[in-house]
């Protein structure tokens, strides 16, 4: 199989990268890249196997032609024909004819599907997240002998970029899982009515939540990474080499991106307290800046910020984090104030930072600032962000009256 140039690979990973933008749900995000994918690895059948939580079973998201293998309930991943990537034990298989390689046809294997549709040249390479295994990437064709293992080489890329996605959606799908758990028990306790409108409410809540957190960081992280890559394409000569500081970007988006996975309950807040969690998001992202930045943290609630409900904890606690963001990033600030503080029965989170100020052309617009404003909305708080009264900088005020929150 004549394999695309290295410039041409690039051209079809910038492509991928965008399709994966904004995609929020398993299957909507392997139909989206196919075309692009088959650009690369030409395909009869493509699917993304992932492998549950529990670590027991696994489930796979197809496209082109349909299989059992996409078919609820998930299986067990014992029986996978693919085993011996999902469990680590196989850097990728490689076959020149599936329907004969006893490699796919174990005792107990699920391997049906193969002899069924003809799947005769098959390729997988895992997909990982930190050096863990979490799913694996599979092409396969009803062409014998059609695949290399240059294939493979270009495969793996595909599935870096693939796996943080994929990692943070199985992490939200887990998220609503409970989510709806948590409302049929509310239901069970406060009525049915009560419990369906909270089942309508906290399925709505988490779907936003994981749509602005994968915008606040990741998508921005990948955006990045396409500009570098698109710097790539223009160069004269394209060599292999240059697909190292692809891979070295992959790997740091997925690190933060399980970061922000890991986060969505952030285990500083949790065990140490609000300000603690603020201070050391402060700290973190200043230093790894590299600018010189001044920043003071002063906590004057005595204690009432880390009674709020968790729910409410964690929404302030993100809007704050998209501040500092935005003035540490974007700012060019040299001074960063965060203040916490009782107003009236209310909680007040001032932020403040001497950086570029709202006037600046594309400064603070779109989708961070909407973010925070949808957050607070969801928690019944008030959003107000202005220019400073020296018109230089910006203050983001979030307040939240303490009556309101849950029982």
């Amino acid at each position: 199989m004549l394999n695309p140039a290295p410039a041409t690979l690039l051209d079809h990973y910038l492509g991928i990268s965008r399709l994966l933008a904004g995609q929020l749900d398993f299957h909507s995000a392997i139909q989206s890249v196919a075309a692009e994918i088959n650009h690369i690895i030409p395909h009869d059948h493509l699917d993304v196997c992932m492998i549950m939580l529990d670590g027991k079973y696994h489930i796979a998201y197809e496209t082109g032609i349909e299989t059992a293998w996409g078919q609820p309930p998930p299986a067990p991943l014992a029986g996978s024909p693919i085993r011996a990537v999902l469990w680590g034990e196989e850097a990728f298989l490689l076959t020149a004819d599936a329907c004969s390689d006893p490699r796919f046809h174990f005792e107990g294997a699920f391997s049906a599907p193969i002899q069924q549709q003809s799947l005769r040249s098959r390729l997988h390479v895992p997909l990982k997240v930190q050096g863990d295994v979490i799913g694996a990437l599979s092409c396969s064709s009803r062409a014998a002998d059609l695949y290399t293992i240059e294939d493979v080489n270009n495969a793996q890329p595909i599935a870096d970029l693939l796996a943080p996605y994929f990692f943070a959606l199985r992490a939200a799908d887990q998220a609503q899982r409970s989510a709806i758990v948590e409302a049929e028990a509310r239901a069970r306790e406060e009525g049915l009515r009560l419990g369906a409108l909270k089942l309508t409410e906290a399925l709505e809540t988490e779907r936003q939540r994981i749509g602005m957190d994968l915008h606040d960081q990741t998508l921005a992280d990948l955006t990045r990474l396409a500009r570098r890559i698109e710097r790539l394409t223009h160069l004269p000569e394209v060599t292999g080499e240059t697909l190292e500081p692809l891979s070295r970007g992959l790997q740091q988006c997925m690190q933060d991106l399980r970061q922000i996975i890991e986060q969505a309950k952030p285990s500083v807040l949790q065990l140490f307290g609000f300000a603690q969690a603020v201070e050391n998001h402060l700290d973190r992202s200043v230093s790894e800046s590299g600018s010189t930045i001044e920043w003071q943290l002063a906590d004057d609630t005595g204690g009432a910020i880390d009674d709020l409900d968790q729910t409410v904890s964690i929404a302030l606690f993100r809007i704050l984090q998209e501040a500092i963001n935005n003035a540490v990033r974007h700012a060019q600030a040299s001074r960063i104030s965060v203040r916490l503080h009782v107003v009236r029965g209310n909680i007040v989170i001032e932020i403040d930072d001497n950086g570029q100020g709202l006037g600046i052309s594309g400064r603070r617009t779109g989708s961070g600032l909407e973010n925070m404003r949808t957050r607070a909305r969801l928690i019944s708080a008030k959003f107000d962000i202005r220019a400073t009264e020296e018109t230089v900088g910006t203050c983001v005020t979030v307040l939240f009256p303490m009556a309101s929150r849950p029982a």
